[in-house]
C-alpha cells in the first residue's frame, strides 16, 4: 500500500484531529461546456445576470524619462562602484552615492537602464470597471466535501479581475487580482450570457481553458499548525516510508478545494474574519503546476480563505 496520510494516520491516530478533506482539481487543457467543471472554461451564467465589473482600484505602472543630468549621474556612480570593486567582493555604494540615487529615483520602485525611466505603480481608478474573467468552475457532483454549499446550490464561480491590486478593500497585505465567488443553481438555467471581454488585462490573468480530474485526498497541516512532537513523529514516519511529509502527505500542492495552506514562503500568518474567526483555507489557485498557464506571485499560489462561522462572510486572499 503506498505512503498516504490515511495510512499514517492508521498507525498514528493523533493525526486524525488534524486531517482535512481536499479536493485535487487535477487541470489539463481542454475545451470544457457550460456544464462542465473547469478552469478559464465558459460560465453557467444566465443571461439575464449582469456579469461582474471590478471597480476596485488597479495597479497602473507609470514611466518617467530621468533627465539627461539624473542619467548621466547615475552612470558616474555605476562606474565609480565598477572602478572600486575588488575581486571577490560585491559592488559598495558610498553614503552620498545612495542618497543621490535615492533622490534620482523619487520613490519609484525600479529604473530601467535601456530606456532610463523610472518606473511607479500608481493606484488608477478611471473607467467604468473591467469585466471579470472565468477561472473556476466546479460543480458539487464533483468536489462534494467542498462544503458549504448553500442551500439549492450546486455551482460554485470563481472569477477575478485580471489586473493587479495593492491592498484592495478589504485585502490588507494583498497584491494580485481582486476575486468574486458566485453560487447559484444549474437547473433554472437556460440561455447563458456571452461575457464581455476586458479592455485591459494582464496574459498572466487569463487561464487557458482546462477540464478537470477531481479526486478527494486526506491533507495533514504541516509544522506551523502542528504540537512539535506530532510533526517530528510524521516526518519520521514519512521519512521510513521514502516520502516527503511536506507537499506529499500534507499542504498537498495543486489547484484544489479545502485542505491546509502551505506557509513555506513565510512564517504562518493568521487569516483571521472581521468578526474574530479563525478563517479555513477554501481554494488554491496553484501557478507553479502544468494546466492553466496563470502565474500568481512569483509563480506561487493564490488561496482564498472563507470564515468557518459564516460562509456569508467576505472573502480573504493571499498570495505565498
Amino acid at each position: 500500500m503506498p505512503a498516504s496520510a490515511e495510512s499514517l494516520i492508521a498507525e498514528v491516530p493523533a493525526f486524525a484531529a488534524h486531517a482535512r478533506t481536499a479536493t485535487l482539481l487535477r487541470p489539463s487543457e481542454g475545451a470544457p461546456g457550460v456544464r462542465d467543471s473547469s478552469v478559464g472554461g465558459p460560465l453557467l451564467w444566465p443571461e439575464d445576470e449582469p456579469w461582474p465589473l471590478c471597480r476596485a482600484p488597479h495597479a497602473v505602472q507609470v514611466r518617467e524619462k530621468l533627465t539627461d543630468d539624473e542619467r548621466e549621474t547615475w552612470q558616474r556612480i555605476d562606474r565609480a562602484m565598477k572602478e572600486r570593486r575588488r575581486p571577490g567582493r560585491a559592488y559598495e555604494v558610498t553614503e552620498e552615492e545612495a542618497r543621490v540615487q535615492q533622490q534620482i529615483m523619487a520613490g519609484a520602485s525600479a529604473l530601467d537602464m535601456i530606456t532610463w525611466e523610472r518606473m511607479r505603480w500608481v493606484q488608477d481608478s478611471s473607467g467604468p470597471g473591467v469585466p471579470m474573467v472565468p477561472v473556476l468552475q466546479l460543480y458539487a457532483r464533483d468536489a462534494p466535501a467542498a462544503a458549504p454549499w448553500p442551500d439549492g446550490a450546486d455551482v460554485l464561480q470563481m472569477l477575478w479581475c485580471p489586473t493587479e491590486h495593492s491592498d484592495p478593500p478589504g485585502q490588507p497585505r494583498y497584491w494580485g487580482p481582486m476575486v468574486t465567488l458566485r453560487y447559484r443553481s444549474s437547473s433554472p438555467v437556460g440561455t447563458v450570457l456571452d461575457p464581455p471581454r476586458p479592455d485591459r488585462a494582464d496574459d498572466c490573468y487569463l487561464p487557458r481553458p482546462c477540464v478537470l480530474d477531481p479526486v478527494e485526498v486526506t491533507d495533514l497541516p504541516d509544522q506551523d499548525e502542528l504540537p512539535e512532537d506530532l510533526h517530528a513523529e510524521g516526518d519520521r514516519w514519512a521519512e521510513a516510508h521514502g516520502v516527503e511529509y511536506h507537499r506529499e502527505l500534507a499542504c498537498r500542492p495543486g489547484w484544489k478545494a479545502g485542505g491546509w495552506p502551505s506557509w513555506h514562503l513565510t512564517d504562518l500568518m493568521s487569516i483571521d474574519c472581521s468578526c474574530g474567526a479563525r478563517m479555513r483555507l477554501f481554494l488554491t489557485v496553484d501557478s507553479s503546476h502544468d494546466g492553466p498557464d496563470v502565474s500568481v506571485g512569483r509563480h506561487g499560489e493564490l488561496r482564498v480563505f472563507t470564515c468557518p462561522a459564516d460562509p456569508a462572510h467576505p472573502i480573504r486572499l493571499n498570495i505565498q
